[in-house]
């Protein structure tokens, strides 16, 4: 018999060597449709995937034709008018029709190509300028964890889980029910053989010669029982379960200080981005608070926290206020994992950056798990950061980093994907 393996990578996808050509040629046209898809989502809804639309001068493919000028030899079929030598005249040009769109006239135009990014590949555009290192965005891109738990037994399987002593049991409580009715005949004929012959019946009387067929018969019959049958055979049944998941609220603190321009703020967004598909990998239930803040702080939605024109000057103290508030109403119980992020430009009234240190030295660290602070800068470190530094000696769980570009971005998460030495 001859078996035929399929060893390619794409076997039952025979188009997907063809997409991944189409992808990489247009890497460009796809990445600005990404970069416009982060920045009109919302941060829970990151990771669906995204229709493309590339314009039909981008997707044009070089082709030859034959130009007027020159001198070339044409067979025309059906030729009655010339022969082999005569002259005829040039074309004349601009008869032709382009592929330019049309305005207001009756020619058919074409439109724009479009296709769809599947979840996978649009997380890999999005991790792109992060530069993320490979293994970190698989975990981040990978799906629920499951675990395998016994479910019982099943009548199918393969070899190795074969359970043997449920196995014998089946196959010892068929053999009592399926010989049970002649096991019970051979008592009976026994006992009336045994019966006959104390009563003086020779060995070749009929009805004695008739039992010893009988009982013989009966013993042929429970012999050709098998042993164990394949309807006998139990497998050990496991089934995939979600792996148990805690809660986890994520808070967002962005200063929207007349300095975070619109350029910082997609920074800052795609920080959160990434924090909240790390959260989205551990916890099965996540909740996102968003706090704004200027030289005061509120709690809002995400769309009035990224583009709301609202702005005055910076008191963060305000936000760390709100959110100490809000950790103690509502996620205190201990039953919630409590992660913030906090992105400014650094820029603090003075007297206030002391407060705020002392803030989340004496009384908010110790209510979260983890957090993480990016001043989104070029240039030198401002009065905030410089308090701030002095945290981390008290709470390891404290993170800062400076960013410039979104490729900065990922060593905030360095240490969290690090594993902890046990």
């Amino acid at each position: 018999m001859t078996y035929l393996i399929d060893r390619r990578l794409q076997g039952k996808n025979k188009s997907a060597v063809n997409r991944e050509r189409f992808l990489r040629r247009y890497k460009a046209q796809i990445k600005d449709a990404v970069g416009r898809a982060i920045k009109g989502r919302s941060i829970t809804d990151i990771e669906n995937g995204e229709k493309v639309s590339i314009p039909v001068k981008d997707v044009g493919e070089p082709s030859f034709g034959h130009a007027h000028g020159g001198v070339w030899e044409t067979i025309n079929p059906g030729n009655q008018e010339y022969l082999k030598g005569d002259l005829i005249n040039r074309p004349k040009g601009g008869g032709g029709s382009g592929r330019g769109k049309a305005g207001n006239s009756d020619q058919m135009t074409e439109d724009d190509f479009i296709f769809e990014l599947s979840r996978e590949e649009f997380m890999n555009y999005f991790f792109e300028d992060l530069e993320l290192p490979n293994l970190v965005k698989t975990q981040l891109t990978a799906t629920t964890e499951f675990k395998n738990q016994r479910a019982g037994y099943n009548m199918s399987g393969t070899p190795s889980n074969i359970h043997v002593l449920r196995s014998l049991r089946g196959a010892l409580g068929r053999r009592i029910a399926v010989g049970g009715s002649s096991r019970k005949r051979v008592i009976e004929a026994e006992r009336e053989l045994e019966e006959l012959l104390l009563d003086g019946e020779p060995l070749d009387a009929p009805r004695v010669v008739e039992l010893k067929k009988l009982i013989h018969h009966l013993h042929t019959r429970l012999l050709a029982i098998p042993f164990i049958d394949p309807f006998d055979l139990r497998y050990s049944n496991r089934v995939k379960v979600p792996k148990p998941m805690t809660q986890a609220v994520m808070f967002c603190i962005m200063d929207v200080s007349g300095s975070m321009d619109e350029t910082r703020k997609d920074t800052a967004k795609r920080f959160f981005i990434l924090l909240y598909l790390f959260l989205k990998r551990v916890y099965d239930k996540i909740e996102v608070v968003f706090i704004r803040h200027h030289t005061a702080a509120a709690e809002v939605n995400e769309e009035e926290f990224f583009h709301s024109r609202e702005s005055g000057g910076t008191v963060v103290s305000s936000a760390l206020n709100l959110l100490d508030k809000i950790i103690d109403e509502r996620y205190g119980a201990g039953s919630w994992n409590s992660y913030v992020a906090q992105a400014s430009d650094g820029d603090n009234w003075d007297n206030d950056s002391v407060l705020c240190r002392q803030l989340l030295v004496n009384t908010i660290m110790a209510k979260v798990q983890y957090y993480t602070y990016v001043e989104i800068t070029d240039g030198p470190p401002q009065n905030l950061w410089e308090q701030y530094s002095q945290i981390p000696d008290h709470h390891p769980h404290f993170a800062m980093q400076k960013i410039v570009t979104p490729a900065d971005i990922y060593p905030v998460f360095r240490e969290l994907f690090k594993k902890q030495p046990k």
